[in-house]
């Protein structure tokens, strides 16, 4: 970790998985809104960009290894973070399956396997290990997908990572339900089609047209408690 001293008084992130794309621009985002943020990577050599944020504004962030796949480091990281209160807790991870267009017919059970662990399991697995240190009135959120929707799917396609999001939307609903007086809200973030490596180069939207309306919308729900599935600009999307 670094060993940055963050102020106290400054709201503050739990970022998880914020080392590129859309989680890296989230935590400039947050950044440049006065935020502490501590943003999590899953290896040290993906830290070079962080740690260049980091150089830019002192005293905001902290970068933390994180592996949510592997459980041991989800308590690790529970336990050197066991004095602190965050405002937001925001799990970003999420990978695919090699070939995209492959019916889940197709897949072998090990590639499929790893897209509902990563996708589905282990951020709830984060959830539940991290919700005690989120604020009372804090927000809990994850990105999840537009092609999370079951009602909206009327192509196809990417069937791999279309279930691993509805499941994830699934199990979020699942928490939110065994929570039903909570003060906290909670949000499944839907980022549009964005140019990423996981989105790819086609994608509809850059960064620059995503992340900073999404993190609006994240900071509109907060003290709105209840779980809700929105997208970038703040519409609902159909579960």
């Amino acid at each position: 970790m670094t060993s940055t001293v963050l102020n106290q008084k400054k709201p503050a992130i739990l970022l998880v998985a914020a080392s590129r794309g859309l989680g890296l621009a989230m935590t400039e985002e947050f950044l440049k809104k006065g935020w502490n943020v501590i943003g999590t990577t899953r290896a040290e050599s993906d830290r070079t960009k962080l740690i260049a944020l980091s150089n830019k504004f002192q005293g905001q962030l902290e970068v933390e290894t994180l592996d949510i796949c592997k459980q041991d480091q989800v308590i690790a990281l529970r336990e050197r973070l066991s004095d602190r209160t965050f405002d937001i807790l925001f799990v970003n991870a999420g990978t695919t399956n090699s070939n995209e267009m492959a019916m889940v017919g197709e897949v072998t059970t090990d590639e499929f396997i790893h897209v509902m662990v990563t996708n589905a399991l282990s951020p709830m697995r984060v959830v539940e290990s991290f919700q005690d240190i989120v604020s009372t009135t804090g927000l809990i959120g994850i990105m999840s997908s537009g092609q999370g929707s079951v009602a909206n799917n009327i192509t196809g396609m990417r069937e791999v990572y279309r279930g691993s999001k509805a499941a994830l939307n699934q199990f979020m609903r699942s928490y939110a339900a065994r929570e039903p007086k909570s003060s906290r809200a909670m949000v499944l973030m839907a980022p549009g089609w964005v140019r990423t490596e996981l989105g790819g180069p086609n994608a509809r939207l850059s960064i620059e047209e995503s992340v900073p309306s999404l993190v609006n919308v994240l900071l509109k729900k907060q003290g709105h408690a209840g779980l809700e599935y929105l997208d970038y600009l703040g519409h609902t999307v159909p579960w």
